[in-house]
C-alpha cells in the first residue's frame, strides 16, 4: 500500500503535468507541424536526405528556442503587470481606505448583498489588508495571478517542441545512418500522423472539446502545412533549375 508521503508525491507530479499540459500540447503541435512542413518542402524541392536533416534540425532547435522565449516573455510580462497593479491596490488601501471600502461595498451590493449582511461581509474583507487587496484584484480589476512559473512555461514548451518535432526527422536520420527500404516520405507521413493523433488527443484535455474533432483538427492542420510546403518546394525547385 502507498503511504501518505508517496501519495503526496504522486499528486504533486500529477498536478505538475496537468498544470503544464497546455504548454506541452501547443509546443508539440507547433514543433511537429513546422518541422514536418520543412521536411515536406525539402522533399518537394527534391533535396537530398542529408540536406533535409540539416534543415530540419536547424528549424527544430532555432524555432523551438524562439517559441520557448516567446512563452517565457509573455508569461513574465503578464506576471509583471499583475504585480504592478497589486502594488497600486496596496497603495490605495493604505492611502485611500474610505474610497477602497466604498468600492468593496459597491461590488458586493451589485452581487445582491443587502444590509446588515453587506456591512458584515465588507468588515470581514477589509479587516485583513492582504485579503482586501486580493478581492480588489479579482473583483474590480478581474485579474488572477498565474501560479505557473514563466521559466517552466518556456522550458516545457521547448522540450515538447523538440520531442514531438523530432518525429518527422526520425526516419531520415535512420536512413542516413543505417539505410531504409521503402518510400521514406510516405512512412514519415504515417509516423508524423500518429504523432498528430497523440498530440491532438492530449489537446482535447486542455480545450475540453470532442476528442474526434481535436484529433482531426490537428491532422488537418499538419496536412495543410505539409501540402503547402511540398508544392512551394516543387515550384521553387522548378524555378531555380529553370533559370
Amino acid at each position: 500500500m502507498h503511504n501518505e508521503s508517496e501519495i503526496h508525491q504522486e499528486n504533486t507530479r500529477f498536478s505538475f503535468f496537468s498544470d503544464y499540459l497546455g504548454e506541452f500540447v501547443y509546443g508539440g503541435i507547433d514543433g511537429s507541424v513546422t518541422t514536418f512542413a520543412v521536411v515536406a518542402g525539402a522533399v518537394g524541392a527534391g533535396l537530398d536526405s542529408s540536406i533535409i536533416i540539416i534543415l530540419g534540425f536547424a528549424n527544430l532547435f532555432a524555432d523551438g528556442l524562439s517559441m520557448s522565449f516567446g512563452a517565457y516573455l509573455s508569461a513574465q510580462a503578464s506576471q509583471d503587470n499583475y504585480d504592478k497593479h497589486k502594488k497600486i491596490e496596496y497603495w490605495e488601501v493604505d492611502n485611500l481606505p474610505d474610497v477602497e471600502r466604498k468600492e468593496i461595498e459597491d461590488i458586493y451590493r451589485a452581487k445582491g448583498f443587502e444590509e446588515p449582511l453587506l456591512t458584515q461581509v465588507v468588515d470581514v474583507i477589509t479587516s485583513d489588508k492582504d485579503r482586501w487587496v486580493d478581492v480588489m484584484m479579482k473583483e474590480e480589476l478581474e485579474m488572477m495571478e498565474d501560479s505557473k512559473s514563466p521559466f517552466m512555461l518556456g522550458l516545457v514548451t521547448y522540450i515538447s517542441f523538440i520531442i514531438v518535432g523530432l518525429i518527422p526527422l526520425l526516419l531520415y536520420v535512420w536512413e542516413f545512418l543505417y539505410g531504409f527500404e521503402g518510400n521514406l516520405f510516405f512512412w514519415t507521413c504515417i509516423l508524423t500522423g500518429l504523432g498528430f493523433v497523440i498530440v491532438g488527443y492530449l489537446k482535447t484535455y486542455v480545450t475540453q472539446t470532442n476528442k474526434f474533432r481535436g484529433i482531426m483538427g490537428t491532422l488537418f492542420l499538419g496536412a495543410i502545412a505539409a501540402l503547402v510546403s511540398y508544392y512551394v518546394g516543387q515550384v521553387l525547385e522548378a524555378i531555380v533549375t529553370g533559370i
